[in-house]
């Protein structure tokens, strides 16, 4: 399946890539599936099985002495969901909220515990299959994410998708995803 880029290279305008796309049948794989989102000028991929609603971007109620990318909660059906702005919180680009910026509401369940929150990105681009020799290790880098954060790599197209590991994103905390100092 091909992950559309919205750049002026591409053609493609940032609106389209909003709008998820589950066309004939696509969805009925044996690879995973990981649905992508843009952050910056970057794209991500979450375990599509977690996702549990992608929302449009409505202001949250704001939490007082939160940190900068703790953007509040909103109330989703009952159940009170910490909003997060991954733009922020990765240093990945700036954080504006236009017409296309949405919060994907990500859940995991274990035997220990279970976790929902939404987290706000630019963009949901599309859903990707992967089969397992497709998913590439993480170089050993430094960047603003560090490599527990990340399941691996894909490369679609000229693009490279970065997957994202559901279970420790929604452990982030305030040691977990600072950029590590060279």
């Amino acid at each position: 399946m091909d992950l559309q880029t919205p750049d002026q290279h591409s053609g493609i305008d940032k609106t389209a890539t909003a709008n998820l796309k589950l066309e004939n049948g696509d969805f009925i794989t044996n690879a995973n599936q990981y649905l992508t989102f843009i952050l910056g000028d970057e794209h991500y991929g979450v375990d599509i099985l977690s996702v549990k609603e992608i929302r449009g971007w409505e202001k949250p109620t704001a939490i007082p002495h939160a940190a900068e990318y703790v953007k509040g909660v909103i109330n989703m059906r009952g159940v009170i969901v910490p909003i997060l702005d991954l733009r922020i919180r990765f240093d990945v680009g700036d954080s504006s909220y236009g017409t296309t910026t949405v919060v994907i509401v990500l859940s995991t369940k274990t035997s220990q515990r279970s976790a929902t929150m939404g987290f706000v990105v630019d963009a949901v681009s599309d859903v990707l299959n992967a089969e397992q020799d497709e998913i590439r290790p993480v170089p050993a880098f430094h960047g603003n994410i560090l490599p527990e954060y990340i399941e691996g790599l894909v490369n679609v197209g000229g693009d490279v998708v970065t997957l994202i590991h559901v279970d420790q994103l929604l452990n982030l905390n305030d040691k977990g995803a600072e950029r590590v100092n060279e």
